[in-house]
């Protein structure tokens, strides 16, 4: 600990008779390392982690210094970051799972004790991420929904009990309690721990990494915390600091206060259109000045919640008056509470700061406007009064209507029809084609119409005032007698069962369900992708007539293809909102102007007709929440309902691998594994597997989501005697290798820019010319020893932080990926399994470079090892011999990541050393 570094630096702190040691932040200072009022409330954490955790090897003076040294101009440093625990959701989850019993399988093969493989910091896992909404619009829908999640994730399930009891201090959250961030901010969040360390006991900052994006949502009550993929997150779990560059901290000053009708959820998307604008990708963000007071913390928590749809690392408000009376509110120990106020003030950290940034915004709540984002980007926003005008836009830009609203020639040009005799088979703006459901209901559907409405998100269900706001429009509207159109899926998925339990106290969840949105499971569902099918009569039109559906949900990602793969526009707005277009049926519709829907005596009804009173809101939240509630409902966090408590998982250290299996597969990462790191060096003769733009994101690059019988990954299961209705989903497979790489590149909407204009995961085999799926053609080249890159533009990598869009890029024989820039998270998992994320050169790319994608390429540079920020050379030769010469930048900013990307990834190096020390 930091006595060896700084001895002077480890003090006595007493608490209500208890005495602990804490690393003092203000020995730094005196020393002349700092003036701690002008670094970032979140540098300062950065900081007590390095100095508290320095024992003068792993971690030594100089990085301790190096923390210190921060400054609006960053400093070029490199600090290592030691987390106080860890957060996993299920489908990220399950996959460390099987890495963490895939290394003791390894280390048994070695004749080393698997034991050696522990978790060195205390994990939570939370099963949120399975639960998909098969029923809906009836009070059995949830108990049907979780019936048919346990039948089709039981195997994956029993991996991860097997883990709760094979490895210590590994927690897990059954299926049916809540959502990782919101079960996380309602009750896993402590602010400041208090730790036994070799028998003494510490108090430390909460601090965590998360195999989730939006992991941040913590930073709402002053939590430094933030997603990353599972390799990294595996390697923290193993005591490995995260080793990152000193950021750029930004401030974002806020003033005034939000207007009567404005929610948090219209203003975190004013701010992530803002951030986006500004740029704080790699960044960290904190929110200080006057309008911090202004906001409740489930406020501040629905702004940090989208921190990644901001582009930072972290979005963070510091600890004040308000966040300790969330913490009593949600239940916590009010000991526990006053322990929070006074260490934060010991170490200078309660309350409002303004110390220095390195860059600082200014944001003004009184600006705050109802709005939407979308059509397939959260950082889109849209005045909700702009709607009407937005949607014949956007059909018109994509080719499916005129100017005037008539159907687009159907030659896929784009251009208005003349007359009805040339126009194609779509429809046009107003038209509406009839449909029958399976119970025999006759509906009329077209474009713009909303066939997915769903409450749903710890970005929102955390947030009591826009829950309680959307009960209370449901009841307005209920008592006017306004309906939500048959061919509207509906749904409500709160974040824990404490959203329930205040909306039944306030007589609201009824008024909910007379509208349709009946509780379908706790957990993301439809935000996530698992917004299950939607009526077969209704799929079916769609495809017909090519029609542009819309959904509408109180998430915080939508990007295309992920909520369903039929809808083409998404669109995230406020739980209100998400009422009101149920109700309205359809997108293209200006709720300030246009009414709603008619009453029963046939009288228009308008949106602020039923939009519920802001002071009414307050007061139902005063009279309905209360810390018992939260007390109750987490008192059995970790217990689970009969059907967790009957399901029967493996036993011992090791686990039991079944070759038969196609959930649970021994990935090959650490078989046949070498005691010697294998280095790096030059690329040659590589062919591009996928050409792609801008914004991949990586839903496009590992899809979550179903998939059917035709793809590679389907193909197999169907080889395996899988029957397509027992496929699940790719994000329900992931600890199956063999699927997951197959899926890796195949989201139905990717384009490859190989290919003509074709959606989905095909590519070129160049040297056949021969069009295949991306998999069939990486695994030619295998047979070829043929090393593979892939080319893009901007933002490669955004969305959710999932590891296997770099293991499956890996397993696909892809050496090198060349991008304009890349999203964070996706980056960091790259290197994490020792593939070689490289940029070009400011004003370049491969359109630009006037590369087809059909040439050969060398990597060169590398002869002699890699350095951090390597400028390398690539040159790209097509069949007539001509070549193109271009540098680029690797992004490996740190040493420890070389050593990552040198070793063949980060769980390699881990093992490596394991292994060395026990054979030594």
């Amino acid at each position: 600990m930091a006595s060896d570094t700084f001895p002077d630096a480890i003090r006595e702190f007493e608490h209500d008779g208890e005495s602990y040691k804490m690393a003092d932040l203000t020995v730094l200072e005196e020393q002349g390392l700092c003036d701690l009022e002008k670094l970032p409330v979140s540098i300062r954490i950065l900081l007590e982690s390095v100095l508290r955790n320095a024992d003068g090897e792993t971690i030594d003076e100089d990085a301790v210094r190096a923390a210190a040294s921060w400054e609006p101009d960053v400093p070029d440093a490199e600090v290592p970051f030691t987390v106080s625990r860890v957060v996993l959701q299920d489908l990220t989850g399950v996959p460390a799972v099987v890495d963490l019993a895939a290394l003791r399988s390894a280390a048994e093969r070695k004749g080393v004790d698997p034991t050696v493989v522990e978790p060195e910091v205390p994990c939570d896992l939370v099963i949120d991420h399975s639960v998909q909404v098969d029923y809906f619009g009836s009070e059995d829908a949830y108990e049907k929904n979780v019936e048919i999640e346990y039948e089709r994730n039981e195997e994956r399930y029993r991996a991860i009990k097997w883990a709760e009891q094979a490895f210590e201090d590994f927690n897990v959250v059954p299926p049916g309690t809540g959502i990782v961030h919101q079960v996380n901010l309602e009750h896993l969040g402590r602010v400041v721990h208090e730790r036994e360390v070799d028998g003494e006991q510490w108090l430390v900052p909460d601090t965590l990494v998360g195999t989730d994006s939006h992991t941040p949502m913590i930073g709402g009550i002053g939590v430094v915390g933030w997603g990353v993929g599972g390799i990294e997150a595996e390697a923290a779990l193993l005591g490995q600091p995260i080793n990152m560059s000193l950021p750029e901290v930004v401030g974002v000053r806020l003033s005034g206060e939000l207007p009567d009708g404005a929610t948090a959820t219209d203003l975190v998307l004013h701010i992530t259109e803002k951030l986006r604008e500004v740029g704080v990708v790699d960044k960290f963000v904190e929110f200080y000045g006057p309008g911090v007071s202004e906001l409740s913390v489930a406020d501040r928590a629905t702004i940090s919640n989208m921190a990644p749809e901001q582009g930072s690392t972290i979005s963070m408000f510091p600890v004040d008056e308000k966040t300790l009376e969330y913490l009593e509110l949600t239940g916590r120990d009010e000991d526990h509470v006053e322990l929070v106020r006074e260490y934060l003030e010991a170490q200078g950290l309660f309350g409002e700061q303004e110390p220095e940034y390195t860059e600082v915004v200014e944001f003004d709540l009184d600006d705050v406007e109802p709005s939407l984002a979308g059509h397939k980007k959260p950082h889109q926003r849209i005045p909700m009064g702009d709607l009407d005008e937005h949607f014949p836009n956007l059909l018109e830009e994509q080719g499916v209507i005129g100017p005037g609203g008539e159907p687009a020639i159907g030659d896929g040009s784009g251009a208005a029809a003349s007359d009805s005799t040339a126009s194609g088979p779509g429809l046009a703006l107003d038209e509406k084609v009839p449909v029958e459901l399976e119970d025999g209901t006759e509906v009329e559907i077209g474009h713009g119409d909303v066939l997915v409405s769903a409450i749903t998100s710890c970005t929102n269900t955390s947030n009591p005032s826009v829950m309680v706001g959307a009960g209370l429009l449901a009841r307005n509207a209920a008592e006017r007698g306004l309906e939500v159109p048959d061919y509207v899926k509906t749904s409500l998925a709160p974040g824990s069962r404490v959203v329930t339990e205040y909306l039944e106290r306030a007589e609201l969840l009824d008024d909910l369900e007379e509208l349709g949105y009946h509780v379908v499971g706790y957990g993301c569902t439809t935000c996530i992708g698992n917004s299950g099918p939607l009526p077969e009569p209704i799929e079916n039109a769609i495809d017909e007539h090519d029609l542009w559906t819309t959904s509408v949900l109180s998430g915080n990602r939508n990007f295309e293809a992920r909520i369903h793969p039929k809808i083409k526009a998404n669109y995230l707005a406020s739980p209100p909102l998400v009422v009101a277009y149920g109700l309205a049926g359809r997108m293209d519709i200006d709720l300030e102007n246009e009414p709603i829907g008619t009453d029963d005596d046939g009288e228009e009804v308008y949106l602020e007709d039923v939009w519920p009173d802001t002071e009414e809101i307050r007061e139902t939240i005063h009279d309905s929440v209360s810390p018992e509630m939260f007390e109750e409902k987490y008192a059995s966090v970790y217990e689970g309902d009969e059907r967790w408590e009957a399901l029967d998982a493996p036993t011992g250290d090791v686990y039991e691998w079944d070759p038969e299996s196609t959930y649970i597969r021994e990935p090959p990462f650490f078989q046949d594994f070498p005691l010697e790191k294998p280095g790096v060096e030059n690329v040659e003769d590589a062919r591009a597997l996928l050409t792609l733009g801008d914004t991949v994101t990586t839903d496009h690059i590992s899809p979550a989501g179903p998939f059917s019988e035709d793809l590679p990954a389907g193909q197999w299961l169907k080889e395996q005697g899988v029957e397509p209705h027992e496929f699940n989903t790719y994000g329900s497979r992931r600890g199956n290798h063999e699927v997951m790489m197959r899926g890796t590149f195949a989201n139905v909407r990717i384009e490859n820019q190989l290919l003509d204009g074709k959606e989905g995961g095909y590519t070129i085999h160049h040297p056949t010319g021969e069009e295949t799926t991306v998999f069939e053609a990486s695994e030619r080249y295998r047979e070829d020893d043929t090393p593979l890159i892939v080319m893009a533009g901007e933002e490669l990598g955004t969305g959710s932080s999932r590891d296997w869009a770099a293991k499956g890029t890996d397993l696909l024989g892809i050496r090198a990926t060349i991008g304009k820039s890349y999203e964070r998270i996706y980056r960091d998992n790259l290197i994490g399994m020792g593939v070689l994320p490289l940029q070009f050169e400011d004003g370049e790319g491969w359109e630009e470079l006037g590369l087809e994608g059909d040439e050969y390429f060398e990597i060169e540079g590398l002869e002699d090892g890699l350095e951090p920020n390597a400028e390398l050379t690539v040159t790209a030769e097509d069949d007539d011999g001509t070549t193109t010469e271009f540098d680029v930048t690797a992004q490996v900013g740190t040493p420890m990541a070389v050593e990552y990307v040198e070793n063949g990834g980060v769980l390699h190096l881990v093992l490596r050393r394991l292994l060395q020390e026990e054979t030594a």
